[in-house]
This record gives structure tokens, C-alpha cells and sequence, in this order.
């Protein structure tokens, strides 16, 4: 299946995901530019997406615990949400996301 994923310089990559596994598991282990810290355990907000418009009805809603971690961070939009908390499935072939700047592996501390 198809996630696509753009960095936060704007260059969208079409990336291979499998069933079963988290946004944030992908786009890591493609090598995109994500901190993801906590390993996809919800504990911080470093894989922090926005959900292209056409997904977000599509994908379930964001847990409480989910909210409280992206109130963490300053760059949060009405479409934000932790790619650790995306589950991969056939619903979400061709699911569309952007890479927040406050999950910048690289970010200067």
C-alpha cells in the first residue's frame, strides 16, 4: 500500500507501507526527517503529521492521550495528528500526510 508523505521542505515522497504497521514505522524507516523519540509509544509529539482534508474522516479519532501530546506542540493545525497513532491498512492505501516542522529530526535545539 501507498502512504504519501511530504517533508517539511515540500518534496512529497510515495512511500511502500504494509498492513498492520504505524505511519510513523514508515515514514522512520524510509528515512524521511522525523524524530519519533518514543518509538510510536504516544509519550511525545516528535511525529507530528497533518492529514491531508480528503483523510481525516477516514482515519478513527484521535485518543485523549493523543491530544494531550499535541497540545505539546506550537506548529498544531486543525489536521494535526501523531503518525505513531495511524495505523496502515487497504482503507488508507494512498493516505496523504505532512511532516510538521516540530518533528524535524534535525530540528537546532
Amino acid at each position: 500500500m501507498k502512504l504519501f508523505v511530504t517533508d517539511q521542505d515540500g518534496v512529497e515522497h510515495e512511500l511502500e507501507g504494509l498492513e498492520g504497521w504505524r505511519a510513523m514505522e514508515v515514514i522512520r524507516d524510509w528515512g524521511l526527517n522525523i524524530k519519533a523519540e518514543c518509538g510510536g509509544a504516544c509519550s511525545c509529539a516528535t511525529c507530528h503529521v497533518y492529514v491531508e482534508d480528503e483523510w481525516i474522516d477516514k482515519l478513527k479519532g484521535p485518543t485523549e492521550e493523543e491530544e494531550d501530546m499535541l497540545d505539546t506542540v506550537g506548529d498544531v493545525q486543525e489536521n494535526s495528528r501523531l503518525s505513531c497513532q495511524i495505523l496502515m491498512s487497504d482503507e488508507l492505501d494512498g493516505l496523504k500526510l505532512t511532516l510538521a516542522q516540530s518533528a524535524r529530526a534535525d530540528e537546532a535545539a
